[in-house]
């Protein structure tokens, strides 16, 4: 949201403003409500796909195995590294909790977000109004992906894709709140870390930030106020540099230089390859885009609108606006394109179907949406309605509509999750089922385990096409102890709910 240098007292207090707020926090029960049960379905998650290799990592070596397995093997992500240790050393406990704490983190950061952009806006809004914003940002982020389960509840996506982008905004916060000398150096500092902590964690964030952050240093005569222009672009050019430095110890990293190598990265550059990452990110586009839930995003941001107060929510959108709205699209449609032509060597047409991967750049287009209802709103204000009548009218209308959508995106979005629930209920119980006919052979002094595949929202188990494909059938045996496993073809019994 552009911020203006001048900032004439806001003396439109309107007795409405209060109740108003009051019921943006009371509809913000709905998608609180929303994230609180897709919480309690977490007790349903079980280790699935590359759990099986990080739990018994962990558990035999410690941080020191798992930074070491990630640096010198997998992909040289130390950050990514340390987060999975986080919750790796739980075990199966830290498998089920991961979802609502790292849930619980989101909407935070996302609420501090919301709160700090409007202060450096010099804007006010009642906290309802900032509550009801970043829990349908949360609500969208998180559950609104055709694969919740692999966005939400798979921790070992989590901290690669979803997790990364709202650590970005929250790096964000000191900056946007930073008033004295010693807060706007304590402000840069946190840039930098996060700045290569990111760089350490996820290549695909990383370079939607630098995008952003370039976009920004381009616009900021425009955009930044002249009191605090130079400070803006300092921390701007800081996150870029130490972006890269963090990109740069993991490009350089033996596990990223084998990955490279394993997955044929070299094609990514290619004129075919290319040429298929632009076809890929269309298709990912249209299908984002026909998502109808995300304008839940727009009706927040419109009720957000309709209650901020400043001298920026009397104005009419004018060419800064389009400005930051252009500016933002950009950084999304490059950063989105780029992220898809880094990944299309590992999953080819996958990238398409992997929704996790466009959790980098979504959170980006969730954010956009918010900011599109509120330049809605601004221009309904401006509009020369005759009466003062007229106008409150059509602002409670336009209110009600937005309420409207929130609801109806949010009812879609909890039918969803119940079926994936259930889904998730049965998976459960017959993996507990299986795992502790496992350990009961392997405690018996058993070596090779007979093992049924359990699938579950696409996650891989072993013994696909065919027998083809193994992985990961080894981490399995590791997980448990024994030589290997064979496998089990699913009988009646198994086959139900997947």
């Amino acid at each position: 949201m552009p911020v203006r240098n001048e900032a004439p007292p806001d003396t439109g207090h309107m007795r409405w403003w209060g109740p108003a707020g009051a019921a943006a926090g009371l509809l913000a029960v709905l998608p609180l409500a929303l994230l609180a049960f897709a919480a309690w379905n977490s007790r349903w998650v079980r280790p699935g796909g590359d759990d099986w290799c990080f739990i018994p990592v962990v558990r035999d070596g410690g941080l020191s195995a798992m930074v070491g397995k990630f640096y010198f093997h997998d992909n040289g992500r130390l950050a990514n590294a340390v987060l999975v240790w986080a919750y790796a050393r739980f075990g199966e406990a830290g498998q089920r909790w991961f979802a609502p704490v790292s849930g619980l983190l989101m909407l935070a950061m996302l609420w501090a977000f919301a709160a700090a952009v409007l202060h450096a806006a010099r804007l006010r809004a009642p906290r309802g109004a900032g509550l009801l914003a970043a829990s349908m940002v949360t609500v969208l982020f998180l559950l609104g992906s055709p694969n919740t389960y692999k966005t939400f509840y798979w921790p070992a996506a989590s901290v690669s894709h979803t997790l990364p982008p709202v650590l970005a905004c929250a790096a964000a916060i000191p900056v946007l709140r930073a008033s004295t000398r010693r807060g706007r150096i304590l402000a840069l500092l946190t840039v930098v870390i996060a700045g290569v902590s990111l760089g350490l964690l996820s290549e695909e964030t990383s370079i939607v930030v630098c995008a952003v952050l370039a976009c920004a240093l381009l616009i900021s005569g425009r955009a930044f106020p002249e009191a605090r222009r130079e400070y803006l672009r300092t921390c701007s050019a800081a996150g870029i540099l130490s972006v890269v430095i963090g990109i740069l110890v993991l490009y350089t990293s033996p596990g990223s230089l084998h990955r490279r190598e394993k997955k044929h990265a070299g094609t990514m550059l290619t004129a075919d390859s290319l040429r298929a990452s632009l076809h890929a990110f269309r298709e990912i586009a249209a299908a984002v885009l026909t998502t109808w839930p995300y304008l839940g995003a727009v009706a927040a941001g419109v009720i957000l609108g309709l209650l901020i107060r400043g001298p920026l929510g009397r104005r009419a959108p004018g060419k800064t606006d389009a400005l930051v709205a252009s500016a933002g699209v950009c950084a999304l449609l490059v950063s989105g394109y780029v992220c898809t032509v880094i990944t299309y060597p590992v999953f080819g047409r996958g990238v398409v179907t992997s929704t996790r991967l466009w959790n980098d750049y979504l959170l980006l287009y969730i954010l956009l949406l918010v900011y599109a209802g509120t330049l809605l709103t601004r221009t309904l204000r401006s509009r020369a309605l005759p009466t003062p009548a007229v106008r409150k009218g059509v602002g409670v209308l336009g209110a009600v509509a937005a309420a409207t959508v929130c609801v109806l995106a949010c009812v879609t979005l909890t039918t969803s999750l119940s079926g994936l629930g259930s889904q998730m209920r049965t998976h459960a119980q017959l993996w507990d089922a299986q795992d502790q006919r496992m350990r009961d052979q392997a405690a018996a002094g058993a070596q090779v385990l007979p093992y049924t595949p359990l699938h579950l929202s696409k996650m891989t188990e072993p013994f696909r096409h065919h027998g083809r494909a193994q992985w990961p059938a080894s981490c399995i045996a590791d997980y448990y102890g024994v030589r290997r496993i064979t496998h089990a073809p699913p009988t009646s019994h198994t086959k139900g709910g997947h």
